[in-house]
């Protein structure tokens, strides 16, 4: 993993100059977790959505992700019924598909070369006027446009689990990245209903970097017996107002993701971000968190 260094775009628009439409037509590549959460996002907020999977099966669990969180937000209050939302969403297993979008989010796995190659097959698809972002929480976002034909149609946009109940929406500009670009992003946020932080490249970008250090910290801290890990995050939900602990939001997040971003931070920022031995035998075991039932907490 090579990713460039970028230097500093200071061409970041106010929140005043900002629009708020949001494209009419979206693709999302991916539709785990998290690439379902975006496409519902988008598609409660009227938009219509296509999500390109690998095959035909997990196509359709897409579908079905999305269709159980439509349903969670009508029960919260969303207007309509599942059916009338799910009627502008599209599932493939073509990338073809992506040819009439506007605006193509990538949420596969962090895996290097595989952000690379499944960016350089979605450009491929693109008409010259769409956008294509990642949904990356911590890999160059320079770096990935260093491989693209168009790199200034391109940017970071990293949101956050669950995606429609999350206000935060962090935009990542890559050293490419045209500046028109950015202010066009900031008015998809707030049509989302989201508010947007802005952030240069850099290892971890804001969100990641802060997030796994206080993890990695709170990690140690159970290594060496300071406290249980019920109480080490109640320290910081009490005492710090987090909505969440450090131990139940790498539960959350998914140990392993959470170990990959600490390895590419260390790798990059220093030993600092270096992943605690629990974290690594956690993973190995499988324990992954709540995706597997089981991780710093019981989730069975």
């Amino acid at each position: 993993m090579t990713p460039s260094t970028p230097e500093k775009n200071t061409a970041v628009p106010s929140e005043a100059d900002a629009s708020t439409s949001l494209p009419t037509r979206v693709g999302v590549l991916g539709g785990g977790r998290m690439g379902a959460g975006i496409a519902h996002g988008f598609l409660i907020k009227g938009a219509d959505v296509l999500i390109v999977e690998r095959d035909a099966p997990s196509a359709e669990a897409a579908r079905e992700r999305v269709a159980t969180a439509v349903g969670k937000s009508i029960d919260r209050g969303l207007a309509g019924a599942v059916e009338d939302h799910l009627a502008h969403l599209t599932v493939s297993t073509d990338y073809a598909d992506f040819g009439d979008r506007e605006l193509v989010v990538e949420a596969v796995p962090e895996i290097w070369d595989l952000k690379v190659s499944s960016l350089q097959a979605v450009e491929a698809e693109l008409g010259s006027e769409a956008v294509l972002a990642s949904n990356t929480s911590s890999l160059s976002m320079s770096g990935l446009a260093g491989h693209l034909a168009r790199p200034g149609s391109f940017l970071g946009l990293h949101f956050f689990n669950p995606v429609p109940a999350s206000t935060l929406l962090e935009v990542v500009i890559a050293e490419q990245t045209a500046p028109a670009l950015v202010e066009k992003a900031r008015g998809w946020v707030a049509g989302l209903g989201k508010t947007a932080v802005v952030v240069n490249d850099a290892p971890g970008f804001a969100s990641s970097r802060l997030g796994v250090m206080l993890a990695v910290e709170a990690m140690r801290m159970l290594e060496e017996g300071v406290a249980s890990a019920e109480d080490i995050d109640n320290a910081m939900v009490l005492g710090y107002k987090h909505p969440t602990g450090p131990l139940k939001t790498t539960d959350l997040v998914g140990l392993d993701v959470r170990l990959g971003i600490a390895e590419y931070l260390a790798e990059q920022l220093g030993e600092r971000f270096a992943p605690p031995a629990i974290l690594r035998r956690k993973v190995e075991r499988g324990d992954l968190g709540r995706k597997t039932g089981q991780g710093f907490y019981d989730w069975s």
